[in-house]
């Protein structure tokens, strides 16, 4: 006989088999084993929730993504954040996350995952502009094998705020607004991948096309030395 399948909110107890599935996952994930979604959704359905279809679970999971993203904890990729939770459902997911001995994290500490370094950058880039950020001098990459660098989202808020808005290469207003600021991104001048430290005198804020110029171009080291020369907090390293 089959289970009828309901549409009604999700109790406590469903939540909490959710978040112990969720939470499972995650930390094969972080731990670099693989794992198949779909059949992860079909033993929770099948044994916690044998009430509720693929596409339910599937959103809650987009749910619980949401809410570890708001608490700046490490989430699965491939369920990706929901844009809207009600919120009662997110206080509920927060609950049992708490229970669960996941607290919330700190919004300004440094990562090395660029998604949540530029969320993390554009968060403090809306706040009042306190001291200079002291940075990291040596970043450490995230991995033996890896090529992302741990980097300090205040560093940069900070470049991208004191430029306000003007390519501090070419000397242009960012070409176009992205979450509701001018969109420049951050080269560090000395690459990191050369032990260029993540510092704002280290730092510029550049519209994409120069920033490809650093990177790319058949003038790359000039551009570069013409930054030294016009951006005076930059220290040569």
């Amino acid at each position: 006989m089959s289970v009828k399948k309901k549409a009604s909110d999700w109790s406590v107890p469903e939540i909490r088999a959710a978040v112990d599935a969720y939470l499972k996952m995650l930390a094969l994930e972080l731990s670099g084993q693989k794992f198949v979604k779909t059949v992860e959704n079909l033993a929770l359905r099948e044994a916690a929730l044998p009430t509720r279809t693929e596409g339910s679970v599937e959103f809650r999971m987009q749910n619980i993504s949401a809410v570890l993203m708001k608490m700046e904890r490490n989430f699965i990729r491939g369920y990706k954040p929901a844009r809207n939770v009600g919120s009662n459902v997110e206080e509920a997911i927060r609950a049992v996350l708490i229970e669960k001995g996941v607290k919330p994290g700190d919004p300004t500490a440094p990562t090395a995952d660029e998604e949540t370094l530029e969320r993390r950058a554009a968060a403090l880039e809306k706040l009042p502009l306190e001291d200079e950020p002291a940075g990291i001098l040596k970043p450490k990459r995230a991995s033996a094998q890896g090529t992302s660098f741990i980097r300090d989202p205040k560093v940069r808020a900070w470049v991208r705020k004191k430029a306000k808005g003007i390519c501090e290469g070419c000397g242009q207003p960012a070409p176009f607004i992205k979450n509701d600021s001018p969109y420049l991104e951050v080269h560090h001048v000395k690459h990191l991948a050369n032990k260029g430290s993540d510092r704002t005198s280290n730092a510029v804020a550049l519209c994409p096309n120069c920033h490809r110029r650093c990177h790319h171009s058949n003038d790359s080291e000039e551009f570069t030395e013409s930054l030294y020369q016009t951006v005076k907090r930059l220290k040569r390293e």
